[in-house]
């Protein structure tokens, strides 16, 4: 992909990314994990970082800031979901893309409840804080789970299906004009 045509789709991912926290929707049904896996596998790593970094600052500054490290521990999710979404560059295949998002919503659910346990004093710290710290977070687990999948599935099914149909395309009108001489 062109340097251009990269930087027409990390804006459309940031401006759809702030959109998408900003219409009302279910909590944690947001596309800015399937805005990492999509942006570092298409677009590389540096850009994936850009997107969610800037989708979720700029975003944050109208919704709110929040405690740092719980802060800090949110935006750490979304980084590890664009390092699982490097795998996706070599081996774009449905399993590997759906195993890969639901490893990312996992790994989101993990680390953003430990910093709520151990920052917020919402729980006691001990093993049975933490427990229902996990345990009351279920819910917004599987809001996760449902948004990655959404937005993943749509992010990655549609730039295959355009990429599809441009290539068919392409390689129609060469075809008939090889036909026309």
């Amino acid at each position: 992909m062109s340097k251009k045509v990269s930087l027409i789709v990390l804006v459309f991912l940031i401006g759809l990314g702030i959109l998408g926290r900003f219409f009302p929707h279910l909590p944690n049904v947001t596309p800015v994990t399937a805005i990492a896996l999509f942006s570092v596998t298409y677009l590389g790593l540096r850009y994936s970082f850009i997107a969610f970094l800037v989708t979720m600052f700029i975003s944050d500054i109208f919704i709110g800031f929040y405690q740092w490290q719980i802060m800090l521990s949110v935006y750490s999710g979304f980084a590890l979901a664009s390092l699982v979404g490097l795998y996706f560059k070599k081996h774009k295949t449905f399993p590997i893309i759906l195993g890969g998002t639901v490893v990312s919503s996992l790994l989101f659910f993990v680390i953003t409840n430990w910093a709520v346990w151990q920052y917020s004093g919402m729980y006691s710290h001990n093993w049975a804080g933490l427990l229902e710290s996990y345990t009351m977070a279920l819910p917004f687990l599987k809001n996760s789970l449902v948004g990655d999948l959404f937005y993943t599935g749509v992010f990655f099914g549609a730039f295959e299906l355009v990429k599809y149909f441009v290539i068919n395309r392409s390689a129609n009108m060469l075809y008939y004009r090889g036909g026309q001489k």
